[in-house]
């Protein structure tokens, strides 16, 4: 069932989303408008980048993080966590060795991370 919801996180009216109700539990949302835009960004960014910017096994993680965090429902899985513990860890290689700026990947962990269920996960992350 596809229907209208305001998006928590940046208040924007008629987001899309992709829900579905379990006879007996709470509405599921598998999926938003938002989440596949931040999936956009992110293969956007990579390829944009390209190798000289993003060696092969760099270009993997950021991928595979986003893949990640696009088909998973919440950050209960370990997989989840480790995917987007692995791409905060590249980025923070990527700064600190002076190839990438700050803001620059900073707004690539926010576009990785928008890719998955939302800021509303994001305490379970820091326990």
């Amino acid at each position: 069932m596809l229907r209208r919801e305001r998006d928590k996180r940046t208040g924007s009216p008629g987001t899309d989303v992709l829900s579905r109700t379990l006879p007996g539990a709470a509405t599921l949302i598998v999926m938003t408008s938002d989440r596949a835009k931040a999936y956009r960004r992110v293969v956007r960014t990579v390829r944009d980048m390209g190798p000289a910017k993003l060696l092969p096994s760099e270009q993997t993680c950021v991928r595979e993080a986003a893949d990640t965090l696009l088909f998973c429902r919440d950050l209960d899985g370990e997989e989840a966590r480790a995917a987007f513990a692995a791409a905060a860890e590249l980025t923070d290689r990527l700064i600190e060795s002076g190839r990438w700026t700050d803001s620059r990947g900073r707004l690539l962990l926010d576009d990785i991370w928008a890719c998955g269920p939302g800021a509303a996960m994001l305490e379970p992350v820091a326990a």
